[in-house]
């Protein structure tokens, strides 16, 4: 099993798309810093000039973990395409290459092909998620420095001590890498479904922002819809940097996520444990 995981990555890796989502993140972070500095102070003054005629603030506010924090609310909304990208071609990229009939007429059984894949899928998302966190974290600290952070959420402003930081950051990361391997369940569900890369991508992406809108729009009809829908639960990894932290919330949003990626897995499953040998 393990030797066919491996064998998977190395296919996963050698193709270009793959790097895509690292060459962005590359190439993103540093634009998001550079905003931040320029702008980032006074960010900080406006969500505190409240407080400033109350209290006193001793250190800066704008650090390392403010910055990273705010790196991720701006690039975490664009992930689910990156993870599409890989995810959408694990079943289409085999049509498309002409080695579906090889791939299903191996010795190893389907299920445990199907198994690899998904496996393999996993591996990448958190591959990508722990890259962004460690570009966004480690260069954030080294050019801005440690301390508190500053939170503004939808219980108020917050400030998350420094002994606290580090492993909210660790949880934030780990929940949205559990998050978008729902993500990338869905993409391999419509992946199954066609013999080309571009459809499940583009069918997966259309989903999402479907139900990001349906989720958000300020109607008694969409507001019951919302809990029925696994893009309300995607941003788990916000509850985080809760103030104080519900584990309770949490667990809760891991256990619905749970049956949603159940649900487009055993689908995809279904669809490929009949997928014809000859296409």
């Amino acid at each position: 099993m393990l030797l066919l995981i491996r064998y998977e990555l190395l296919k996963t890796y050698r193709k270009l798309r793959t790097y895509i989502g690292f060459g962005l993140i590359v190439v993103l972070i540093p634009l998001v810093y550079w905003g931040l500095s320029v702008a980032g102070e006074d960010m900080i003054d406006g969500m505190t000039r409240g407080l400033q005629q109350n209290f006193l603030f001793v250190g800066s506010l704008f650090n390392g973990w403010f910055v990273s924090n705010m790196v991720m609310n701006t690039l975490f909304v664009h992930v689910p395409f990156l993870i599409l990208l890989v995810a959408g071609d694990m079943f289409a990229g085999e049509a498309t290459s002409g080695t579906y009939r090889m791939l299903l007429t191996r010795p190893p059984s389907r299920g445990r092909i199907f198994s690899v894949k998904m496996a393999s899928t996993a591996l990448y998302t958190y591959s990508l998620v722990l890259f962004l966190a460690f570009c966004s974290v480690v260069p954030g600290l080294i050019v801005f420095g440690g301390g508190e952070m500053l939170m503004f959420g939808e219980g108020g402003l917050a400030i998350i001590p420094e002994s606290e930081v580090w492993w909210r950051f660790l949880l934030s990361y780990g929940l949205a890498g559990y998050a978008m391997c729902i993500v990338a369940a869905l993409g391999m569900l419509f992946s199954t479904f066609v013999e080309n890369a571009i459809g499940p991508i583009v069918g997966s992406f259309a989903v999402i922002i479907l139900f990001f809108i349906l989720g958000n729009l300020p109607f008694d009809f969409f507001e019951a819809l919302r809990p029925w829908l696994f893009t309300t639960y995607t941003d788990v990894w916000r509850r985080a940097f809760d103030d104080p932290l519900d584990w309770g919330a949490v667990a809760s949003d891991m256990g619905i996520l749970a049956v949603f990626w159940s649900l487009f897995t055993f689908a995809a499953w279904l669809i490929f444990r009949k997928k014809d040998v000859l296409s």
